[in-house]
């Protein structure tokens, strides 16, 4: 198969021939037919990420055709589409008995923990327990970006940010995962502060309902000044959707009294711990959330959405490459993430 890989944290990635990989007992193997490229794949690239063991394959937002089946998959037959959580989950554990496969104890995840999607095939394991059917309707550029930004968003903002018709909301960070935020709020009936510092980005969230873009660069007060001022007092769920020290703390203290805020975005140790108000949020009695990804058996009522046009992933995808331009995407995402979600596809079709 044809992949994008990197020898070296930080160095040049590089399309090779490698071998195709085999399905795992319990597992499958995807043909690749869109992924995505997140800053998680970035972060990865450069080293923030402890599991990956080089060489590697980056990408974990997929979308494909089931092409083989290992021993002992009940659910699925090669031909079948299909899309998955960026969180494959064991289906044994504790979290997993629960309901929290999105935590599982033993989780695996591509492009981290083992080759990924930037590539004409992946492995997937513990298919019966990950893997999510594509309806026809669905293209696999926009499945794609469900398995990591949407559905990471969608259980951010429904989930654990409980939002609720009417509620302010302050989304920080206005690439896949904050517009995905943005839609989603709206589409819940919240009213939706949108801050980023490229006009781009903030220009993307008012056209998917934001009722108000701030310039974090330029308002005088700040983000969290700026969004206490337009809010009358604060949001009632705020977002740290871009992953920094800066806009971990400006969520917090965007917050109104007995707010919610839930970190979305990595923090790579490499920035540092975030300083946290805490005073405030002892003073306010601030909730500190934290998300990650979404299990797959939390996919129908998003999927519902979808399928209707309620919500609409596909106005996400900004842009569409072949796999050789993806070494130079990753790289640039360091210093321009983009707006939008940007789609691969393995095949080479534009």
């Amino acid at each position: 198969m044809r992949a994008v890989v990197f020898e070296g944290f930080g160095q040049e990635a590089r399309v090779r021939d490698l071998p195709d990989p085999t399905p795992p007992a319990g597992g499958v193997v995807v043909r690749v037919e869109a992924t995505g490229l997140c800053r998680s794949d970035w972060h990865g690239w450069m080293g923030h990420d402890p599991d990956i063991v080089l060489p590697h394959v980056p990408g974990h937002e997929l979308a494909g055709v089931v092409e083989e089946t290992g021993p002992g998959v009940h659910n699925w037959r090669p031909g079948d589409r299909v899309t998955v959580p960026f969180v494959c989950a064991c289906g044994r554990c504790s979290a997993c008995a629960a309901g929290a496969q999105q935590v599982c104890e033993r989780q695996t995840q591509p492009g981290f923990t083992h080759w990924g999607s930037f590539a004409q095939y992946v492995a997937l394991e513990h298919a019966d327990v990950n893997l999510v059917a594509l309806p026809e309707g669905l293209s696999y550029a926009t499945a794609a970006g469900l398995g990591c930004r949407f559905a990471t968003a969608f259980r951010a903002v429904v989930g654990q940010g409980r939002v609720a018709p009417g509620e302010w909301v302050a989304v920080h960070g206005c690439g896949g995962v904050g517009l995905s935020a943005v839609m989603i709020a709206v589409a819940c009936g919240a009213r939706v502060v949108a801050v980023d510092v490229s006009q781009r980005a903030l220009e993307l969230a008012r056209a998917f309902g934001a009722s108000v873009c701030v310039d974090a660069s330029a308002h005088p007060a700040g983000a969290d000044g700026a969004v206490r001022e337009l809010t009358g007092g604060g949001a009632a769920l705020s977002l740290d959707a871009l992953g920094s020290p800066v806009t971990c703390a400006a969520s917090v203290r965007s917050l109104r009294r007995q707010g919610r805020h839930v970190q979305v975005g990595l923090l790579p140790s490499a920035a540092g711990d975030p300083v946290v108000p805490m005073a405030r949020v002892i003073a306010l009695e601030l909730e500190i959330l934290g998300s990650h990804g979404m299990a797959a058996h939390d996919y129908p009522p998003m999927m519902d959405m979808v399928l209707v046009g309620t919500l609409r992933p596909d106005l996400l995808v900004t842009s569409t490459i072949a796999l050789d331009a993806a070494p130079a995407a990753l790289a640039a995402m360091g210093t321009a993430p983009g707006a939008g979600v940007t789609i691969i596809e393995p095949s080479g079709k534009t």
